[in-house]
């Protein structure tokens, strides 16, 4: 394991049964690093364990409900006294919501649902491993957020609201964390082009646009305006997330925080 870019870091990965937060787990055991990884679908959770394991990396499984403070916490607190330090976090939760309603048609209800479930749950993990981070051991806390956060598109009200407060809440949290050794990251990719396949909760949110369109879900990622409107023709894939994230999270990029890594193939150019 000597040499590994990960090695000897503990690893904490919110949503870590789900698409993106699988591939992000997979490979940072790869990597070297000790994996924890937690979510409320304990099946989905042991399945990237199992090819964690068979792998042979380091890996525990906790089924936390990342909308629950008090347990969010706990975890956080046991992780950190059995491993001794939480280096790096990684908050992949995801929240189903409405995308293609435009406001005439939008309830206040599905408005909220993404801003309320996406930053209350940035807000308690964040929290739960920010206090285990820092000092001697440098930490690292990596978000999610998507071109939403800078798209002026219809139909993406609640969606772009909670993405632009993703993006917003890494900004200022890297300015408070900077004195205690704390980087703080923002990854901005696009729909994931293999996502569907991976059980992504993708498949459902485009479903319908998709249906419309007399098309899969994978069809309508891949053929339709998403790919075309990206500078390279293409989407993201689960690997690029996930080894960009390896990067980020490793001392080799030290002096970066505060900022958005932009993953959307160019859809946005900032």
């Amino acid at each position: 394991m000597s040499g590994l870019l990960l090695e000897n870091k503990n690893a904490v990965i919110f949503g870590g049964g789900g698409a993106i937060g699988g591939a992000v787990a997979r490979v940072f055991a790869r990597k070297g690093a000790r994996v924890f990884i937690a979510g409320r679908t304990r099946a989905k959770l042991d399945a990237v364990a199992r090819d964690i394991t068979a792998a042979g990396g380091e890996v525990e499984v906790a089924q936390v409900d990342v909308f629950d403070p008090e347990a969010v916490a706990e975890h956080a607190d046991a992780v950190a006294t059995r491993a001794g330090s939480i280096d790096v976090a990684l908050n992949a939760v995801s929240v189903m919501h409405d995308q293609g309603t435009l406001l005439a048609d939008l309830t206040l209800e599905e408005f909220m649902r993404p801003i309320d479930g996406f930053l209350r749950t940035l807000f308690v993990t964040t929290k739960a491993v920010a206090r285990h981070m820092g000092g001697e051991r440098p930490g690292v806390i990596l978000n999610l957020s998507e071109p939403g956060a800078k798209l002026a598109a219809a139909g993406i009200l609640g969606h772009g609201v909670s993405a632009a407060g993703k993006e917003a809440f890494s900004r200022l949290l890297a300015a408070e964390l900077a004195p205690s050794n704390v980087r703080v990251i923002d990854l901005r990719p696009h729909a994931v082009a293999d996502a569907p396949a991976a059980g992504s909760y993708t498949g459902r949110l485009f479903e319908p646009a998709a249906a419309a369109a007399g098309q899969s879900v994978q069809e309508f990622l891949d053929d339709g305006g998403m790919v075309q409107g990206t500078l390279l023709k293409r989407l993201p894939t689960l690997s690029e997330i996930a080894e960009t994230a390896a990067f980020l999270a490793s001392d080799r990029a030290g002096p970066m925080t505060g900022t958005v890594v932009n993953l959307s193939g160019g859809a946005l150019v900032d």
